[in-house]
């Protein structure tokens, strides 16, 4: 491999790269108990696996809609929308599972894709619609729970949920993995497989290296970003779902700053903010590296604030590497 081959792979790798560094890094600085290593623990993994399937969920919708140049800061607020909606739908709406969820889904998609027409159609910068439809989602949750969160109980009496859902909350294979974990995973392969072989992530890559030129090829560039935006409400729906089922809670306040917790992992794996390179797999290992990241600062209890900066600290040097990549790697 020449050079110019192994700066290819240093840029297109970084966010795996970088995670085997802060992997080694943990193992390192790992507690011991009982003579073994604490973050080495099954249990402890699962729980940085448990810890980050509803950012890494949000994470894969960001990174489509990064893909094609635009950004999404509403993804935080509709995951609270869909925790609330989730809550009360299934309690004191006495809705079954499978309606309930579906429903809850629908509105996160509906909502998407209304943001992706406003962006695309009208031309408004996603920045700006997704701004509003950041106030606007939050502002609906707290009006549809009347500023309270929603406790969810289960059973078949009234007020109480369908007790599948419960299930978010529980373990499966021996009590060892964590059911967010499984809703993740599937998303992400789904989400790999789909931009790996389809027509749909051409188009995505095509308008985000060159929108001009997708339009002049008859890419239907309206109609690929406003359903890229739409699926994008459909997975922050999905993660308030899994959070509201894993806590047995919805809250109108759930979700916040998670746009920003996504965006650092899309950035982290490798996605150009620009449009047009990254992946999904790069943005799953963008959002294992910050959970082992917080897991190892916790586990030697470093101070939450202390956390904050490494992290942020982070985000800065893989946009950094970003911005030195060579046009043509």
């Amino acid at each position: 491999m020449n050079g110019r081959g192994v700066l290819a792979a240093v840029f297109r790798f970084q966010s795996v790269f970088g995670l085997v560094l802060v992997f080694a890094a943990a193992i390192v600085f790992s507690p011991h108990r009982d003579g073994e290593l604490v973050f080495l623990g099954s249990g402890n993994l699962f729980n940085v696996v448990r810890a980050i399937s509803e950012i890494g969920i949000i994470a894969v919708g960001m990174t489509l809609v990064i893909l094609v140049g635009g950004i999404d800061l509403s993804v935080g607020s509709v995951m609270g929308l869909a925790s609330v909606g989730v809550a009360l739908l299934l309690t004191s709406g006495g809705w079954g599972l499978v309606p309930g969820v579906l429903v809850v889904l629908a509105l996160g998609f509906g909502f998407g894709l209304l943001q992706g027409i406003a962006s695309a159609r009208f031309r408004i910068q996603s920045f700006i619609v997704t701004l509003a439809g950041m106030q606007i989602a939050r502002g609906i949750a707290r009006m549809w729970s009347g500023g309270e969160g929603v406790s969810i109980t289960y059973g078949d009496g009234p007020g109480q949920a369908p007790v599948p859902f419960s299930l978010l909350g529980e373990r499966t294979f021996g009590g060892v993995v964590p059911i967010p974990a499984l809703f993740f995973v599937v998303v992400a392969v789904l989400a790999v497989l789909v931009l790996r072989s389809s027509a749909f992530s051409r188009h995505v890559y095509a308008i985000g290296g060159n929108e001009k030129a997708a339009v002049l090829s008859g890419v239907p560039v309206i109609r690929t970003k406003v359903l890229v935006f739409g699926l994008c409400g459909l997975l922050a729906a999905l993660a308030g779902i899994v959070h509201a089922g894993q806590y047995n809670f919805g809250g109108p306040n759930d979700g916040t700053g998670y746009e920003l917790n996504a965006i650092a992992a899309v950035v982290i794996g490798g996605t150009s903010l620009s449009g047009g390179r990254g992946s999904v797999s790069g943005t799953v290992a963008g959002a294992l590296l910050v959970g082992v990241l917080d897991n190892i600062l916790q586990l030697n209890d470093i101070d939450s604030n202390v956390q904050l900066i490494v992290v942020g600290v982070v985000i800065v040097l893989a946009a950094g590497l970003q911005r030195l990549r060579p046009a043509t790697v």
